[in-house]
């Protein structure tokens, strides 16, 4: 069988995008492990919040809410945007960001502060609270989308790790060992094998680069509200969010650039995380109760990469989503099938487009 679309990667974008496809294509996935969703989708610390990723992310962040909304995806909860002193300015700097798009942010001092988060450090001294973030369901909505797909008749393939792509009669074919496919338009929604899978079909990589995230649940000596604000601060040193009781996920925020591989945390950045959490809130932490690592992928602009290759002909972007793809993933879905289908996309397609990085 010959598809008109083969979607490499079957995680939350891969998933979507072919979801959004397959009531009007034939439509195969091509998935590298056994289990669509094993490296970015599966270990996200899953959270909707609309300044996440800046201006461009966040209108399909913000188009993507009424569709997670109406599935029952997201649970409210607000989100603090903490500084320090020495960071101070950069809440007036993040409100302007925002200024004039359907962003709710109300700037807060210290004595407000303390109303939402009683045990904040000295050293914090304000925040932007954003009133209309939520708790994401990722793992719902990743079944989801993989079940409107089958539904609609697309044919998901596992263990297909990906080995060889080669152009001929007008077709891709897909090899993975002795097993391959054919389809008239690749769409590259590896994450963070990416460029690896550009190289493979001859296509100029675009400098997409995995970088490791590690989060860390805990148990600290206090059981917390359940409607403690997810915590985060404005410099990029650390997030928490409360699980239930004394249980709490934190991250360091780390970045570090690494090769796609099957990543694993590092002892100091979990060592970070605690000692961040401690000085931030003065709760004492009193176990390490689960520690891992993903893969948050990153166009040289740091704005996800939609649309065609402008040099190979049927090769299709779908990459670069960093820590957003799971939030944006329906309108994004939405943009990459009207793209691919030749139809009017909902959004300027233009600041997404892979052409940006040609000139």
């Amino acid at each position: 069988m010959i598809f008109d679309f083969a979607v490499i990667g079957g995680g939350i974008a891969g998933a979507s995008v072919a979801a959004e496809l397959a009531p009007h294509a034939s439509v195969v996935v091509l998935e590298a492990e056994d289990t669509p969703g094993y490296h970015s989708t599966g270990r996200s610390a899953t959270f909707w919040h609309e300044t996440l990723g800046g201006v461009l992310v966040q209108q399909l962040t913000t188009a993507s809410g009424p569709f997670l909304r109406a599935g029952g995806y997201l649970s409210p909860r607000l989100t603090l945007n903490v500084a320090e002193t020495a960071s101070e300015d950069r809440l007036a700097a993040m409100a302007a960001r925002f200024a004039g798009t359907p962003v709710r942010l109300t700037q807060i001092g210290r004595e407000a502060l303390l109303k939402w988060l009683p045990d904040a450090a000295p050293s914090l001294i304000g925040a932007l609270i954003e009133e209309d973030s939520a708790d994401l369901d990722a793992a719902a909505l990743h079944a989801a989308r993989l079940g409107e797909f089958r539904k609609s008749g697309g044919t998901v393939e596992t263990d297909f790790r990906v080995d060889a792509i080669r152009r001929g009669d007008g077709l891709w074919h897909v090899a993975a060992g002795d097993r391959a496919i054919a389809a008239r338009v690749i769409v590259n929604a590896a994450g963070a094998w990416a460029d690896t899978v550009a190289g493979l079909a001859g296509v100029a990589p675009l400098g997409i680069t995995p970088h490791r995230r590690t989060i860390v649940q805990v148990r600290v000596d206090q059981d917390l509200p359940a409607d403690l604000p997810f915590t985060i601060d404005v410099a990029g040193t650390f997030y928490f969010r409360a699980e239930g009781g004394a249980r709490v996920w934190v991250s360091p925020h780390d970045e570090a650039a690494v090769e796609a591989h099957d990543v694993a945390p590092e002892e100091l950045d979990v060592a970070i995380a605690v000692d961040r959490l401690e000085t931030m809130t003065g709760w004492h932490v009193l176990a390490v109760e689960r520690k891992w690592a993903g893969l948050r992928s990153f166009a040289p602009d740091r704005i996800p990469v939609y649309g065609f290759d402008p040099l190979v002909e049927g090769f299709f972007w779908c990459a670069g989503q960093g820590g957003t793809g799971i939030q944006t993933s329906p309108a994004a879905a939405e943009l990459c099938a009207a793209l691919l289908l030749g139809q009017t996309p909902p959004f300027d397609a233009q600041p997404y487009s892979p052409a940006r990085f040609s000139g």
